[in-house]
């Protein structure tokens, strides 16, 4: 029996034609070096799939919805650590050795820091202010490439099947294991959301979304309101 790789790389994708292709190929190193790539399709139509092929170990069809996405590539994957990966951001080089150092000093789960692409000045404070926020409380967003070895994600019961904050509700269920590894190196992230919308409204926008949750608001509506057309149940 071939053993499990360390490392899998778990890519939730919808309508993502236009980044797809570029996004694989910065994965190929990683791949190289044993990683295990894995895409989740949740309906494109855009021929997100075809062009993905080339670039991972193993493509899924999934109902639409981050969450579950993620979900069924957990289920899927073989990693003895799991990484979740939006399809606008990009890892480290060392992503893998990076992290293979945080799981032997005894981490069960972690992140890292977050860059963000764009010019605009308050996306700087837009990230170092995410950055702090997640040292400080201990909970990590989507955007930071959460990392989370295979046995502790399968005890949380994974990701809460949300339409939004699932990273939040995941994180709030991995601090009771340990507090994360926050890793100083930084992924990036595309800014294409605070661009399209306007940088300070989207700081804003989150931050009410944020705080609604926290006080107990229903995700499926924070998710009609953050842009999002949930799946109806």
């Amino acid at each position: 029996m071939i053993d499990p790789p360390f490392l899998s790389l778990i890519l939730p994708v919808l309508n993502e034609a236009a980044t797809v292709s570029a996004q694989l190929a910065a994965l190929q190193g990683l791949r190289a070096r044993g990683a295990e790539v894995l895409v989740v399709d949740g309906g494109s139509a855009d021929g997100t799939p075809d062009l993905a092929r080339p670039g991972l170990d193993r493509l899924i069809d999934s109902p639409r919805g981050r969450a579950l996405q993620m979900n069924a590539g957990a289920n899927a994957s073989r990693g003895q650590v799991l990484l979740f990966l939006h399809a606008d951001t990009t890892l480290p080089a060392t992503a893998d050795q990076l992290i293979r150092q945080a799981t032997a000093a005894g981490a069960s789960w972690g992140r890292f820091d977050v860059r963000i692409d764009g010019h605009h000045p308050l996306l700087r404070v837009v990230e170092r202010m995410m950055n702090w926020r997640s040292r400080l409380t201990g909970i990590a967003t989507g955007d930071q490439a959460i990392f989370v070895r295979r046995d502790v994600f399968a005890a949380v019961g994974g990701y809460p099947e949300l339409p939004l904050m699932e990273d939040i509700a995941l994180s709030k269920r991995l601090k009771r294991v340990g507090p994360p590894a926050c890793l100083r190196e930084c992924v990036r992230t595309s800014g294409r959301r605070w661009e399209k919308h306007g940088v300070l409204r989207t700081i804003v926008l989150m931050w009410c979304l944020r705080a609604s949750y926290f006080l107990g608001a229903d995700p499926q509506r924070l998710a009609i309101r953050y842009g999002y057309r949930p799946r109806q149940p």
